[in-house]
């Protein structure tokens, strides 16, 4: 089984910058296999982007070279559709031709049978045994399709940001019976887009990396996200950095004034994607601590190695972060700065800032250790006509009809 974060284009912007974040992508992941997190071996863990074209060659080599059934399984929603197209291994005539007939010199490759007759060599009566995985066998194949017949361009799965599009298996063969790609429906989870009115529910699919804006949310303020999903600081005193790497519209308001816009009890110009009665809806999803501590990320040149190189260790102060996941839409990464002596020490440890979050039903959120988005920028900004990069500013004008009268009297 091998571990596939698609859409991995949405995390940075440079292909490179990905390839350095696969120890934290890691951490992540047996972070979020629990108990047994750190008794499993994660060396099968890749990244890929459909959209870019990053590590889809690489993939689609090692599909070809195993064979057998190759299954994607995951949420709805994650890239599977997209990520098939890529992969597929649309074999080149050449291969082909030697999947059927082989090198010279080499024995021939055939399709190897599931099951073969039981033989009396074996010493016992295997009979029985035969049929009952003769039937087990029979019982797996009602639960899939029949396999499309083999094209050299086949028929793709559709490619939409709808949930629920793939309804049913699909199975492509390649390379002459070599082996086949399936295509699993999306495993449902827990969406926002009940609680979203229907013409809006498209804005809950990030389409592409999202640069934030930096967000101060000072005390007494609180973040709000389309009107759905509130974040409140509970520690007084300490002013917080948001950045909402979500498709939707963030805004900066009194906490006084963001709860009467996300239970609908006020009026506002504030934009917001709820739905009627979900304000009655809106619940705590739980306090959370910003525990991880991103001093040395944050602390620019006093810590960086070409400038002052300081240990964190003599710093007066401490920058500590965490990312809030917003399910099937993205997340929120939260940064406090903090003086050392004023961090209250609770068993043993510090006790860090916290936020208390609010969302339909309480549900939908999620923490994870920061990853540091913003400090890994964004899409490069361009011009009109495509071109990326500043140009040489425009001449000033200032006398030139001037000087050019001059000239022309000087000239006579």
């Amino acid at each position: 089984m091998s571990f596939i974060i698609t859409r991995s284009d949405l995390l940075a912007p440079r292909k490179e910058q990905v390839d350095r974040l696969m120890p934290y992508l890691v951490r992540v992941l047996r972070d979020a296999l629990g108990s047994v997190g750190k008794e499993v071996r994660l060396g099968n863990v890749s990244c890929v982007s459909a959209k870019r074209g990053w590590w889809t060659r690489q993939m689609k080599d090692e599909i070809w070279e195993r064979g057998g059934g190759a299954w994607m399984v995951g949420k709805v929603n994650v890239g599977k559709s997209n990520l098939f197209e890529c992969v597929f291994p649309k074999a080149s005539r050449d291969k082909s031709d030697r999947a059927l007939t082989g090198h010279v010199g080499q024995s021939v490759w055939r399709p190897c049978r599931m099951l073969e007759e039981p033989s009396s060599h074996l010493g016992f009566d295997s009979s029985l045994q035969y049929q009952q995985l003769q039937s087990d066998t029979a019982t797996d194949n009602r639960l899939l399709p029949p396999p499309q017949p083999e094209k050299r361009f086949p028929i793709m799965p559709t490619v939409s940001h709808l949930p629920g599009t793939t309804a049913s298996p699909i199975r492509i063969p390649f390379g002459s019976g070599k082996g086949e790609l399936i295509d699993l429906p999306g495993l449902a989870r827990a969406t926002l887009e009940d609680h979203v009115l229907k013409d809006r529910r498209s804005d809950l699919v990030m389409r592409q990396r999202v640069k934030p804006e930096q967000y101060v949310i000072k005390p007494g303020q609180s973040l709000l996200i389309a009107g759905l999903i509130r974040i409140t600081p509970q520690t007084p005193e300490t002013t917080l950095l948001a950045y909402p790497f979500v498709p939707m519209s963030a805004h900066v308001t009194s906490t006084e004034k963001a709860i009467a816009i996300s239970t609908q009890t006020g009026s506002s110009g504030v934009e917001t994607i709820a739905r009627s009665g979900v304000g009655d809806k809106m619940e705590s999803a739980g306090t959370f601590m910003l525990r991880w501590d991103v001093t040395r990320q944050r602390a620019g040149p006093l810590t960086s190695a070409s400038a002052a190189a300081l240990s964190t260790r003599v710093l007066p102060f401490i920058v500590c972060a965490v990312d809030v996941l917003i399910e099937g839409c993205g997340w929120v990464e939260l940064v406090a700065q903090v003086r050392k002596k004023d961090l209250e020490v609770v068993n043993g440890g510090p006790k860090f800032p916290a936020v208390q979050i609010w969302s339909p039903n309480g549900d939908y959120i999620g923490v994870r250790q920061p990853m540091n988005g913003w400090l890994l920028g964004g899409p490069n900004a361009r011009s009109s006509d495509g071109s990326s990069g500043r140009k040489r500013p425009r001449r000033s004008m200032k006398g030139a009809k001037k000087n050019l009268k001059l000239a022309k009297l000087k000239s006579n």
